[in-house]
């Protein structure tokens, strides 16, 4: 087996001159994010500042928050930009490259949504199957399809040969649920932070997003019904 680390590149392009750079590698064994001991931590991603409700974690052997540290980088290179500056923003996989000309907050949300699921953050790592097979800039219904196939391919090969198979999304709600309050205590350490939005609407969008899903799949996914649907209105 490679045990080479799985590396995702994003380059955002604000103007013809001034680009960032973020190199992301992911354990394929862990499906967990690689990243350098910070130098330094800021004061925002202790565990006990503004920790979500739904954390499990102790301070002991935690003193920070995981997805904290991993994403400080990101907000300090960006919280003095605006949402809705245009900029060029490249993925690029093993696999393939994706380029869209968006804003910034989009780019942001895209590479926080790969950090967030992939820093070991208990409430986080049941998205680790989805980060392992990144889409960038996915929408809302790109998204819905995946977190549901992931999910009931797990319930699949969780049952293994036993005719038990659950296709209840009831445990996916919740943990969308929980992944709403993550993203909530995400916004309070940040929100003091720098004199634009772009990171905090980034977190805003995950926010938002999660909280759709969860009322999506309790609503028995109506919005992605027509996709299975429509061969039936063919015949």
């Amino acid at each position: 087996m490679d045990h080479k680390p799985y590396k995702i590149v994003y380059e955002f392009s604000l103007t013809n001159v001034q680009k960032k750079l973020f190199n992301i590698l992911i354990d394929l064994e862990t499906i967990s994010i690689i990243l350098p001991e910070p130098v330094s931590v800021p004061y925002w991603a202790s565990l006990k500042y503004h920790q979500c409700k739904c954390c499990p974690l102790e301070t002991i052997g935690n003193p920070n928050c995981p997805i904290a540290v991993n994403i400080a980088k990101i907000i300090e290179e960006f919280k003095d930009s605006v949402s809705y500056d245009d900029c060029l923003v490249s993925c690029s996989t093993p696999e393939r490259t994706y380029l869209k000309k968006t804003s910034i907050m989009e780019g942001i949300y895209s590479i926080l949504g790969i950090i967030m699921a992939t820093s070991n953050c208990p409430i986080m790592d049941f998205l680790k199957p989805m980060a392992r097979f990144h889409l960038p800039f996915s929408t809302f219904d790109e998204t819905a399809v995946r977190a549901t196939s992931m999910f009931l391919l797990r319930q699949y090969l969780e049952c293994g040969n036993h005719n038990t198979h659950n296709i209840s999304l009831k445990k996916l709600e919740q943990h969308y649920r929980k992944v709403n309050l993550v993203n909530e205590g995400i916004l309070k350490r940040i929100s003091s932070l720098g004199s634009k939005d772009a990171d905090k609407n980034a977190i805003l969008m995950l926010h938002s997003l999660s909280q759709l899903l969860s009322n999506e799949i309790s609503f028995s996914l109506e919005s992605i019904v027509p996709l299975f649907t429509a061969q039936n209105k063919t015949k």
